[in-house]
């Protein structure tokens, strides 16, 4: 591996889209811990000005190209710059950065590759619970194993981890949901952290009828990959 001085040779990845009212203080709180960069897909607000002035390095892809490919502008950065790893978070301060330390910490104890924030869904509103319960089992059963959240976006990555998902053609939240079926095709190790479950006035950018319907798009996309990667 090459050596690059920073925490642990990990970097915070933070993909954003329009969230120039929520973004400073979550990045002056991950830098308390790791150097931050902000990918901004496209947005139409202060966001990257805002990053920058927040300490932030930034790339900005333009026009918005949804989360899935944020976050591989980030990946390749990342790899670029020689990172052992990575944490990514939301900009739109769902993520505790001061959480930060508990994935470093599994991260370095467990050595697994995919290391998962995982959410309470009692502390989610009713119709939030409900659907992430839902996902919860018909993921698991796809990829035949008890996965307790599979949306969490709070993650940290090994760097195989990030190279693997570079070949990815999901480019919106499905690219979180492939990230753990390649994780457990490829047999790397996945751990998981408590993280608090906050919900704040912000709009979500998800459409409820589209995600439904790629979700379980992956979901079928999942049960058939895992199928035949079964041996015989």
């Amino acid at each position: 591996m090459d050596q690059h001085p920073s925490a642990f040779d990990l970097l915070a990845l933070i993909p954003a889209y329009n969230e120039g009212r929520h973004i400073t203080p979550v990045i002056q709180k991950a830098r308390t811990y790791l150097p931050v960069l902000v990918v901004d897909d496209g947005s139409k607000d202060d966001t990257a000005a805002q990053a920058e002035a927040a300490g932030a390095h930034v790339l900005r892809q333009v026009p918005n190209q949804g989360k899935g490919a944020a976050l591989k502008a980030g990946f390749r950065y990342a790899l670029e710059q020689g990172c052992a790893g990575l944490v990514m978070l939301d900009a739109d301060g769902q993520h505790d950065p001061d959480e930060i330390p508990k994935f470093i910490d599994a991260y370095t104890r467990s050595g697994a590759d995919l290391v998962i924030g995982q959410r309470s869904f009692q502390n989610m509103p009713p119709v939030r619970r409900l659907a992430n319960w839902i996902g919860t089992q018909a993921f698991s059963w796809a990829i035949g194993r008890y996965i307790p959240d599979n949306q969490s976006g709070y993650r940290l990555l090994s760097r195989r981890m990030i190279a693997a998902m570079l070949a990815s053609q999901e480019s919106s939240f499905e690219f979180e949901v492939e990230m753990i079926v390649e994780c457990i095709r490829r047999g790397f190790a996945i751990a998981w952290v408590p993280i608090r479950t906050i919900y704040g006035e912000e709009k979500s950018h998800i459409r409820p009828i589209p995600h439904t319907y790629h979700f379980f798009r992956m979901v079928w996309q999942t049960y058939k990959t895992m199928r035949r990667s079964k041996p015989s």
